[in-house]
Formats: structure tokens, sequence, C-alpha cells
């Protein structure tokens, strides 16, 4: 076999599973799919479905073409369908798999070199799998890593044994990342591509600024006080509601801390430009949204399904719409509900008025009797 040894890369499969860390079936694996990628690049076309086995007793390998069995004469893909007629097996139908079995002997010098390329490929999505797989225990939390690199669109974050990627959108609006810098970032997920995996890691998410708090109030982590819910604009606002599972905490001053230390110390991670606001939980939808509203002064709430329609007084108005709408997008989004800010009719002002109409005509009656 022409620059490619099965019986020694059968060999090596004990010694690449110890020096890179991986399962023997792992590695096993990456090398029948370079086995069958050389296959394919000698004797079909990259529509096949193949898969290889390869013996590590023998060193021998077998190849298996998987095909759809389709009506008589109607193959419009050689590659994946076989016609009915040309099966041997007569019990086939028409909707089958059918797997047809060659065995390996030797492959050209470009199929050779895409086995290797294959191999090498595979370990290394293999390699850097496992590595993140050591933080699947870790979602959730925060880490302190080391700016690595800065791109148009992501920053790259060593973490020591692995570098997760924290896109723009993932990113405080506004903060700016040099390299060498070690910054606290969120491990938000593991993403899983047809291109590999990364480590998704978070500044600008409502998570980030959650797993502060948990790092800032244990009565967090012993479930006195529960978040519940976070809206967040990174950079600009964040609204946070919670409650006390206990009679007599209060949890707002359980999060602000005295002195407001404990929000301080958030604020003094995701920077001082963002302000947050710790608001009371309500199961009463109204009052729910009178506290996310805040610190505008509510006249009346308007319940209809999901949308709510808030009274506020003129001097009131722009407060609860916020600058560029900020503190009422922020609240939609902390409560669910679609609100919409509209002016209280004066209606004292009014009686007010009508009391001083009377009151004129019955001095314009008396000076008329005059």
């Amino acid at each position: 076999m022409e620059n490619l040894d099965l019986k020694q890369m059968s060999a090596m499969v004990d010694i690449i599973a110890e020096e890179k860390g991986l399962p023997k079936e792992t590695v096993l694996n990456v090398i029948e799919q370079a086995i069958a990628a050389a296959w394919r690049k000698d004797n079909g076309d990259r529509d096949m479905n193949v898969r290889a086995i390869l013996n590590t007793k023998t060193g021998e390998a077998d190849v298996f073409v998987s095909r759809e069995v389709v009506e008589e004469g109607v193959a419009y893909n050689p590659s994946t369908e076989i016609p009915l007629d040309q099966v041997k097996d007569k019990k086939t139908q028409v909707g089958d798999t059918i797997e047809e079995k060659y065995v390996v002997k030797d492959f050209g010098r470009v199929a050779a070199q895409t086995a290797k390329q294959v191999v090498v490929q595979r370990l290394r999505e293999a390699e850097n799998d496992a590595v993140l797989a050591a933080f699947e225990d870790k979602i959730g939390t925060i880490v302190t890593g080391t700016v690595a690199r800065v791109e148009q669109r992501l920053v790259r974050v060593d973490l020591g044994r692995a570098t997760g990627i924290m896109p723009r959108s993932e990113q405080i609006d506004g903060e700016y990342y040099t390299i060498g810098n070690r910054i606290k970032v969120l491990i938000k997920k593991i993403e899983r591509t047809d291109r590999g995996s990364n480590l998704l890691l978070s500044r600008g998410s409502a998570e980030f600024v959650e797993a502060l708090f948990k790092q800032e109030v244990p009565e967090l982590i012993n479930g006195t006080v529960e978040i519940k819910g976070i809206a967040r604009e990174a950079g600009r606002r964040t609204k946070i509601a919670v409650t006390s599972t206990v009679p007599g905490i209060d949890p707002v001053g359980t999060f602000v801390g005295g002195r407001g230390i404990r929000v301080g110390a958030v604020m003094n991670e995701i920077g001082d430009r963002e302000k947050i606001d710790v608001i009371n939980w309500s199961d009463n939808a109204s009052e729910y949204i009178r506290e996310a509203l805040s610190p505008a002064e509510i006249m009346k709430v308007d319940i209809d399904g999901k949308k709510a329609k808030v009274h506020v007084s003129e001097d009131q108005q722009s407060i609860a719409i916020g600058k560029q709408g900020q503190n009422v997008r922020l609240a939609s989004k902390l409560t669910g509900y679609d609100i919409d800010i509209v002016l209280q009719t004066t209606t004292k002002k009014k009686k007010k008025q009508n009391v001083e109409d009377s009151l004129l005509s019955a001095l314009e009656e008396t000076s008329e009797e005059e």
C-alpha cells in the first residue's frame, strides 16, 4: 500500500491514544475515517456514504458503501442510490438501505496523502473536544483568563488548558480589550459545529451579571434570596428583579449591601457606565410593572393579556420612558409585558375648574341682582 501502511497504523492506535490523552476507540475511529476518505478518493466520489472497519490485530481493513434502494431504472444519483433490479437479495424492497463490502488493498499517492491529512485534522479536533469536555461542569461559572488575540468580530481568551472565544454580541458595549489583559469571563456554553467545537465566553450577557452577584451575595447561594429575572443592555443599564424566601428579609437591601458595597462590586467589574436597578419582584403583574419602571412614579396600570397600558403624569413620562426608550424597553423585557406609556388625564383639574366656573357664575348673578 503506497505511503499508507495499515499494519503500522494499527500498531500505533494505543501509542497515539496514550500520547494524546484520548480513548483508544476515538483514535481508531479517526483512522477508520481516514481509510474511508482515502478509498473514496481512489474509487468513488464525495457523495458516497462510506465507512471503514480496521482490524487492529491483522492490520486489514474493509470498506462498506451504503446506498438506498430505489425503483427499477430510476437511480438519479448512482453514488447514493441503486435500482431494485440491480440488487442481488430478492427480499430487498424500495426504500431499504444496502451495504456493499470492498476489501482495501492499496491506495494511490493522492489518496494516501488525503488519509494522512484526515488523521491529523481529526486528531486535532478530538484533542480539542477532549479539552473542552473538561469545561462542561464549569458552564455558567466565571473564570479569569488572558486576552490572547483581538479580532474584528471576536476576542480570543486564553484560559490555560483551552482558548475560548468572545463574539462581539457577548462583549460589553464600549469596553476595549488589550492583548495580555486579565479579564473575568462567563463560560456560557460549548458550541459544536461541523467545523469543530468552541468554548463560548461572555461578559455582555445577563448570565454574567447573575454569576457576579452569586460571588457577592452568599444569601443567593443558600437560597435565602432569589433572582427572578434580569434584563440587560450591556454597557448601559441592567434591571434585576429579586425576592426573598424568608419572611423579614429585604431582598433589595441584601443585593445592594451595606453602603452599596455588593452592587458596587458588580458595577466595578462591568464598568461604572452601566447602571444597575435592583427591584422587588412581585407575582402581581401590576405591582411588578410599577417596580420595573422605577424610578418613575406610576399612577395606574391597565393590563390586557400580555399588554400593559401605564398611566403617568406629565413630569414622569420622560422618566418612565427613559433615554432613547431604554427604561420602558428593559421593563418590558424584564416583566414580559408589552408596555405602553400614556399620559394620565388630570380629572382633578377639571373638577377644580368646574368649581371655579360655578363660583364665578354665582358672583355674576349676585352682582346683577344688586
